[in-house]
């Protein structure tokens, strides 16, 4: 049996929904060894994010030159990445060691509030990490500040954000159009530089989705590590976030986590 790795290089979320701990959750959840980087760390909870305090740039080039010397990855995701200075140092490594397959979730804005990423980050993702990426997968907030677009509400203004976010030297652009007005389905969209393919799936009435980007973005590493292709990763991926949504967590007193294990519990009872 080959075994299979993947990389996530993102914040730690204390209360277990989001970042490095989702990330990780996601990858044993599809039988892929995962592995670690910490940008930051966060004081985090159902109600929100408290503090961030993150690595140093040095910290995080150490742990990433520990992993790739002696585990390279099949597949790296970055999540919270904080600061430009980080953001130059991640994509300096991942070109030093040739790390292939490359999954960005540009996260900007916590789901309490919370600032993730410093403005000036923002141009420093765009410059350096999105050339060297197979995917992104920005909401709809994080698509409009990178498409530069006073507004993406409808599924036009996804695919005009799409091909901006596109011609800044990403190979796929995956806009998640979970911010949709639509009650029915949750849509989102994948762009290739010639071709929109809709990615959709029953939307789920709950509020506890803590950690679905992390979880999403981390299912498409995982499965790419599997040496899938990119659209069917992006399908299989939806299929996990979805059933991680519907078996949600009501932990807490606020906004509870997806369940990572939700795709177990729907094959049982199928």
């Amino acid at each position: 049996m080959s075994l299979f790795k993947a990389l996530t290089i993102a914040g730690s979320d204390s209360g277990g929904g989001a970042g490095i701990q989702a990330d990780l959750k996601t990858f044993q959840e599809l039988d892929v060894y995962g592995m670690s980087v910490i940008t930051a760390i966060t004081a985090q909870n159902t109600l929100g994010v408290h503090a961030v305090y993150p690595q140093t740039v040095e910290s995080v080039v150490a742990q990433l030159k520990a992993v790739a010397e002696d585990l390279k990855p099949e597949a790296v995701k970055t999540g919270m990445l904080f600061s430009k200075e980080i953001i130059q140092a991640v994509a300096e490594q991942i070109e030093n060691y040739q790390l292939k397959n490359l999954v960005i979730d540009p996260v900007m804005i916590a789901k309490g509030g919370g600032q993730l990423l410093k403005d000036d980050a923002i141009d420093a993702l765009c410059e350096y990490l999105l050339p060297k990426a197979t995917l992104i997968t920005p909401n709809l907030p994080e698509a409009m500040r990178i498409a530069d677009m006073k507004k993406v509400e409808t599924i036009t203004d996804m695919k005009k954000a799409a091909k901006r976010i596109y011609h800044l030297g990403v190979k796929h652009v995956l806009i998640k159009g979970g911010h949709l007005s639509s009650d029915q389905k949750a849509i989102d969209l994948l762009y290739d530089g010639s071709t929109y393919y809709s990615v959709s799936s029953d939307r789920i009435d709950t509020k506890h989705t803590h950690g679905t980007g992390c979880t999403y973005s981390a299912a498409i590493t995982a499965e790419l590590a599997k040496g899938n292709e990119l659209y069917k990763a992006v399908n299989k991926a939806k299929h996990f976030i979805t059933c991680a949504i519907r078996h949600s967590l009501a932990i807490g007193n606020g906004i509870g986590p997806t369940n990572h294990r939700g795709h177990r519990i729907e094959n049982k009872e199928g």
